[in-house]
């Protein structure tokens, strides 16, 4: 369904489309929420002081207000929706409009904020952060960006509250941007029925909704690739107009959400397309036409082979043993005796399992992938490798367990082995059950405890668990995927875009000492646009955000 050919003239500045600062699939945004912000929701209505309650009200009430129509932004991954909030933004900003609200799920992303907002000739300056003003304490700008988190949109002490610091500080007759990026924060807005009783509404969907209520002229724009799982996360978004308005046949959010269930997926997909169809809502996606993919065969080697194998024959003596701890332990014996925490067990053994496996076919496909980053780079191309995990709160937890003094140089195993040790010792069930006949006289264990409160052991399921530990130990180690190619490139050679604030590294004799990573500076340097990737083509590039290691 194809929106309604727009009439609205952004206001921006000529080099955005002479230097093609905005693709034209952006313009178009910026466009159509300028349309559509021209709009208001039929009707007047009344808010309360609390701004939780909107009543309707003839619009000759005193106090009735008309709550300008907010527009949706849903493209995928990759489209740019900072850089269109931006954009948004910048065209109110042309306009006199100098104040925005742009809130976000995280305070690292005011990087991205002023990344996007710089790239459209914006100064840093204009980007106020919120979490830098005492609460309670006016706002000292008479202009600029405010940013701010959904959970500080919230915070609230002592009388002082967020909301009420940010409502003052744009006026009640604000006619601003408001950009609620990843928006699907606020789902579950409204209390619901759940399978255990009513689920209370969220307190981000509850702030979220004050902030529009108490200020309607706010030009709002939802911006979420995944804006609603179920249509009860829509519940925020009481700016589109969805019930309550007339244009719409729903009389309330509650009537709008009963209805939307009953009908299913069908239903959902009948919403988004009427919103497209009024220009309200866009959900557009990269095109992959014209990408090639070309598969790299990996070869093991007889080593590789000899080392899954033996990795193989560890799990299944683990998982004997896993059954011979639970015997030991009274969870199981010629019967089940305490069924949760067998499962509980079993659940752990197969999730590790599969952690473990998945990381260690990564590790084996590194030399392979090593060469051909190799080829690529004498072939003068730019490489971006994307890699399953960064390992970083395993990492965590081995430094907790080093001396400070003692990261210089280091002396440890980053390997998908550590998951395992870590699980044998965390999760390994060692712990005592007593039998006990229950009223029905069937035979139930419990944990053990002794006179000080204190978990008995089982020393026999120590035993087997102590003897895997040994077992594992004297396998071949294998290197995370990210240790062994920053090992091999170097780390100045390679632009780590990932979330990591320390990583193990290796210097020229071989020495392993622990990096300490700027990383709004190390994410704003090398993620200004994937356009300029071209300009690092004697750099590696990582990038940590999928299931599979992929070269392009």
């Amino acid at each position: 369904m194809s929106p309604p050919a727009p009439t609205y003239k952004p206001h921006l500045p000529s080099n955005i489309i002479t230097q093609g600062l905005l693709s034209e699939a952006q313009l178009e945004s910026v466009i159509y929420a300028g349309q559509t912000h021209c709009e208001f929701l039929s009707g007047s209505y009344i808010v309360d002081d609390s701004w939780d309650n909107v009543t309707v009200a003839a619009t000759s009430s005193e106090n009735a207000v008309r709550f300008r129509r907010g527009w949706f932004l849903g493209d995928g991954t990759g489209a740019g929706k900072g850089r269109q909030c931006a954009g948004i933004i910048l065209d109110n900003w042309c306009q006199e409009r100098r104040k925005a609200i742009w809130v976000s799920k995280s305070s690292a992303l005011i990087e991205d904020a002023r990344r996007d907002w710089c790239a459209l000739g914006g100064s840093e300056k204009d980007i106020i952060d919120l979490s830098n003003i005492k609460l309670g304490d006016p706002i000292p700008f008479t202009q600029g960006i405010l940013f701010c988190t959904y959970s500080t949109l919230r915070s609230l002490h002592n009388g002082k509250s967020r909301l009420k610091q940010i409502v003052e500080w744009a006026g009640k007759d604000f006619e601003g941007a408001i950009a609620f990026d990843e928006c699907h924060v606020m789902g579950n807005a409204m209390a619901q029925e759940g399978k255990l009783g009513m689920v209370a509404a969220s307190q981000q969907g509850i702030v979220g909704l004050r902030l529009q209520n108490a200020l309607p002229q706010a030009r709002v724009v939802y911006v979420s690739a995944t804006g609603a799982t179920k249509v009860s996360n829509l519940s925020y978004a009481n700016r589109l107009g969805l019930w309550q308005t007339g244009d719409f046949p729903f009389t309330s959010r509650e009537d709008f959400v009963e209805s939307i269930e009953g009908g299913g997926i069908a239903a959902m997909e009948v919403v988004a397309r009427d919103l497209k169809a009024l220009g309200l809502y866009l959900a557009r996606s990269l095109s992959f036409d014209g990408v090639e993919y070309e598969m790299l065969e990996i070869e093991l080697t007889p080593t590789q082979e000899r080392i899954y194998d033996n990795y193989a024959d560890a799990f299944q003596i683990i998982h004997n043993n896993l059954h011979k701890a639970l015997e030991a332990c009274n969870i199981t014996g010629a019967k089940t005796y305490n069924r949760a925490a067998k499962m509980s067990a079993m659940s752990q053994f197969e999730s590790h399992k599969q952690r473990f496996f998945n990381h260690l076919l990564t590790g084996l496909k590194c030399p392979m992938l090593i060469k051909a980053i190799e080829q690529d780079l004498t072939a003068g191309n730019a490489v971006v490798i994307q890699i399953v995990s960064t390992n970083e709160e395993l990492l965590k937890r081995r430094l907790n367990e080093v001396p400070a003094s003692e990261w210089k140089d280091l002396n440890l195993d980053l390997t998908p082995r550590e998951y395992v040790l870590d699980y044998l010792v965390s999760a390994f069930p060692v712990h005592l059950h007593e039998i006990h006949s229950g009223v029905d006289g069937d035979e139930r264990s419990e944990p053990a405890f002794d006179a000080d409160g204190s978990p008995i052991v089982s020393s026999e399921a120590v035993a087997l668990r102590d003897a895997l530990v040994d077992k594992l130990a004297s396998l071949d180690p294998i290197p995370g995927a990210l240790e062994q190619l920053l090992w091999h490139f170097g780390n100045k050679q390679v632009a780590e875009v990932t979330g990591r604030s320390k990583r193990v590294l290796k210097d020229d004799s071989g020495r392993l000492f622990v990096d300490s990573r700027v990383l709004g500076l190390t994410l704003r340097k090398l993620t200004h646009s994937w356009r300029e990737i071209s300009k690092y083509s004697s750099s590696l590039m990582l990038v940590v955000q999928a299931e599979v290691i992929t070269r392009i």
